[in-house]
């Protein structure tokens, strides 16, 4: 079932969502040769809980880290360990901040220094998905039409959309219902409508989009061991159109 928010409840997840931002430029800030994936785990720990939050991923299902650092061939779900950055990986930080009851999550993709050229490309095109995914947030249209956005824009740009993951509706929960898959025909799915509050995130490849569980039973890989990106904005569908609770800037 999906549970659709009144404007207070959005308006709770908007704070949680400025708190998930502000981490996110923290942690991008920091991100430096040299950096264990576990000091930025850490930094951003802290940080949230300087600003009342909680994080949410800290628990879930027993997952030991508060957020999820996925650097090169890992696509999402990175514990935070001792991996040390250089210079031209690539990496995906995810993170979800619970505030008074309320979720909002957030991932971006960068590279630790300059970008090679597929990198760039990668990253540019998660991007332009999850755009595109956003602009189809608006009551009335259908949920196939924010999953088509994504596969459209993605792979214009010579790139694969995992298929085996998807993003899914946010609330007192982080995941609730709908499941949004990345990919499919448009015109399909549950009908939009305001109040519904949607995690959409784009995973992609540089190479095939078959992926695969590490022994840890939480990393997802490529498993042609192709560069991934993960992108990701809690979005409110409202009167007026999608609101982003989650931008930087």
């Amino acid at each position: 079932m999906i549970v659709r928010k009144t404007d207070a409840e959005v308006e709770t997840m908007a704070r949680a969502g400025r708190v998930v931002a502000a981490t996110l430029d923290l942690v991008e800030e920091h991100a430096a040769p040299g950096v264990t994936l576990s000091e930025l785990d850490r930094l951003a720990e802290e940080f949230i809980g300087s600003h009342g939050g909680t994080p949410t991923f800290k628990g879930y299902r027993g997952y030991p880290g508060s957020i999820c650092a996925s650097p090169n061939a890992m696509v999402v779900h990175g514990i935070p360990g001792p991996y040390a950055l250089e210079p031209g990986d690539l990496l995906s930080i995810d993170v979800g901040v619970t505030l008074d009851g309320y979720v909002a999550d957030s991932a971006i993709t960068f590279t630790i220094g300059e970008p090679s050229p597929q990198a760039a490309g990668l990253i540019s095109a998660c991007y332009e998905g999850l755009e595109a995914a956003i602009d189809q947030c608006r009551a009335g249209n259908r949920l196939g039409d924010v999953s088509h956005a994504v596969q459209t824009a993605v792979e214009a740009r010579g790139f694969g959309v995992v298929r085996s993951l998807v993003g899914h509706g946010v609330g007192r929960n982080m995941h609730e219902d709908p499941q949004i898959p990345n990919y499919g025909p448009p015109g399909r799915g549950p009908k939009l409508a305001p109040g519904m509050v949607l995690a959409i995130e784009p995973m992609i490849t540089a190479g095939s989009y078959d992926v695969e569980a590490g022994d840890d039973g939480w990393a997802v890989y490529t498993r042609d061991g192709s560069l991934a990106a993960h992108c990701e904005h809690t979005v409110a569908i409202t009167d007026n159109g999608p609101r982003v609770l989650t931008r930087r800037g």
